[in-house]
């Protein structure tokens, strides 16, 4: 993974894009009326990196686990898929608003906007836009702490005390800013519609979440207060006990420690406690968490002296074994919970994943250091046009590659696009011998009006890339040999995730084959509720439909 950015000094014409993005009363043209639904709570799960794959394997390994009733349970959706780019904040905020990131503005967790100011900028009436929107760890008071920097004693063991209004915890002087109000624009205001988390609130029902990053603050939405108590400890943090210098997604039995924390958290919500379990507030309608840590098991060569990754096609590894197992567990913790609570009746749990994880096939594996690929493309630019700055402004290459370019003219992208094609060179493979590649790893390239189109955006859009390159099956973008695999890409196992309805509301032992996407978890969890799916702007926008759940 390379992530690239450089300030303009001035070459970003304003594109006329609105910079934060213009948003509409929440329930605007939409009904208000909270009819009565068939669950009165729903709990939502993100089981990052796990795969459709993973989930049949597991309950045909463990047709008693509480995967396995959970599946049997309610509709077990097999041909779903999350959003392109396949990254943690798109996929998250399509589960959250029912769009995809042309709507929502969301491309990625570190992206870039050409129409808002650097961070700290003063003199807005004369200032150069273009600036990279980090949506990462990087925004905290204090990263290298799981609190975020709230300055919580005796930490991690006191984590759930951290405060359930994490934005209190973000450093402004880090936020890009507007140039029509010159004022830092949070996540929560770069959302560009509305959420369920919304959408509840203003009906008069309870909201939790429980999440990696402050950042997450995206899923209040544009008004800032859909989520009353959004738990965020820090997973980029220095996790102690562990290899020095490491956080928490470095080892897995770490991760697991982590995901634990949110667990607890949400344990403590079934039970009608806020996160901290300090105050009785009773059990929120929409809430959950997501897991981090089939994705470290995913991607770790190895930890706690398994292998990570996939042992075979399709087939997980000891160390990807193991974390299913651990997960599993959590979730029988939960649905436990519910019954000791005697939710069960009145609760739907849906289970899905922000993304999956490519590649599943160890053998396909190839590593390539994108840092000299972008280096070359820089050099070779600047070589045509001397004096020019960089023509990679910033770069998020994961196991897909987002380029946003300080020149967006049809003569740069296709500039772009064609230099990036006709690099071939050496990555690695999962031993880490020599692997040729070609065209930069890439299979197919959109630039420019092409990528505007692909995600459905007018070209000169502030927020889209200017490149999106889908990359040949395999191939993950890093230095050395630290992974096996990665997400945001455009393969199926970047996409095919789990969606499972289950419980209240829901028929049981239902396996439904048709094609459906995250987003439509927005919609599904409104209608559930008893509230209008037409309130989401992005389902209005999108007609995103409701899932087939009865």
């Amino acid at each position: 993974m390379n992530r690239r950015s450089i300030r303009l000094a001035a070459v970003i014409a304003t594109t006329g894009a609105l910079a934060v993005g213009t948003v509409a009363p929440a329930l605007a043209s939409a009904p208000d009326a909270h009819r009565r639904g068939p669950a009165k709570h729903v709990l939502l799960i993100s089981v990052d990196g796990l795969h459709q794959s993973d989930l049949s394997w597991y309950v045909a390994q463990h047709p008693h686990s509480a995967l396995a009733k959970l599946v049997g349970g309610g509709v077990d959706y097999t041909d779903a898929q999350t959003t392109i780019p396949s990254d943690s904040f798109p996929g998250m905020v399509a589960q959250a608003t029912g769009g995809g990131p042309g709507t929502t503005g969301v491309y990625y967790d570190d992206t870039y906007n050409a129409a808002l100011l650097p961070a700290g900028t003063t003199d807005c009436a004369t200032a150069k836009p273009g600036v990279e929107v980090d949506l990462t760890e990087d925004l905290d008071r204090n990263k290298a702490s799981i609190d975020a920097g709230q300055g919580l004693a005796g930490l991690p063991g006191s984590i759930l005390s951290m405060t359930g209004k994490p934005q209190t915890l973000l450093d402004p002087t880090k936020l890009p800013v507007d140039p029509a109000t010159c004022k830092p624009v949070y996540p929560h205001s770069y959302l560009q519609v509305n959420t369920v988390f919304e959408v509840a609130s203003q009906a008069g029902l309870r909201t939790a979440w429980s999440d990696k990053h402050a950042a997450y603050d995206i899923l209040n939405g544009p008004s800032g207060t859909g989520i009353q108590d959004l738990f965020t400890p820090e997973i980029n943090s220095d996790a102690p006990g562990y290899p020095a210098g490491g956080d928490w997604t470095t080892d897995n039995q770490a991760t697991e420690q982590y995901d634990g924390y949110k667990v607890q958290a949400v344990l403590n919500e079934i039970d009608g406690y806020d996160h901290s379990r300090s105050t009785k507030v009773g059990t929120p309608a929409i809430f959950g968490l997501n897991f981090q840590s089939v994705s470290t098991a995913q991607k770790l060569p190895t930890s706690e002296g398994l292998t990570g990754g996939y042992s075979a096609p399709g087939t997980p590894g000891p160390l990807l074994v193991k974390n299913l197992d651990f997960v599993n567990a959590q979730i029988g913790a939960l649905t436990a919970e519910l019954r000791k609570q005697h939710l069960t009746g009145s609760t739907t749990i849906v289970l899905s994943a922000k993304h999956g994880q490519s590649p599943t096939d160890p053998s396909q594996l190839t590593r390539i250091d994108d840092g000299p690929l972008l280096d070359g493309l820089n050099a070779a630019w600047r070589k045509l046009h001397p004096g020019a700055a960089d023509l990679v402004a910033h770069s998020v290459d994961d196991d897909g590659m987002l380029l946003w370019l300080s020149d967006r003219s049809a003569a740069a992208t296709t500039f772009a696009k064609d230099y990036l094609l006709a690099q071939n060179g050496t990555g690695n493979d999962i031993k880490g011998a020599p692997k040729a590649f070609t065209a930069s790893g890439l299979t197919k390239v959109y630039a420019g009006a092409d990528a505007a189109k692909y995600f459905g955006v007018r070209p000169g859009d502030a927020r889209v890339p200017d490149l999106f390159g889908i990359s040949a099956q395999g191939v993950v973008y890093t230095g050395g040999h630290g992974k096996v695999a990665e997400h945001g890409g455009a393969h199926p196992d970047d996409l095919d995730v789990p969606l499972v309805v289950s419980g209240a509301g829901t028929p049981k032992h239902v396996k439904d084959a048709a094609p459906v996407q995250t987003k439509q978890i927005a919609p599904t969890i409104l209608n559930l509720l008893g509230l209008n799916p037409q309130a989401l702007q992005a389902v209005r926008e999108e007609h995103t439909p409701v899932l087939p759940v009865r």
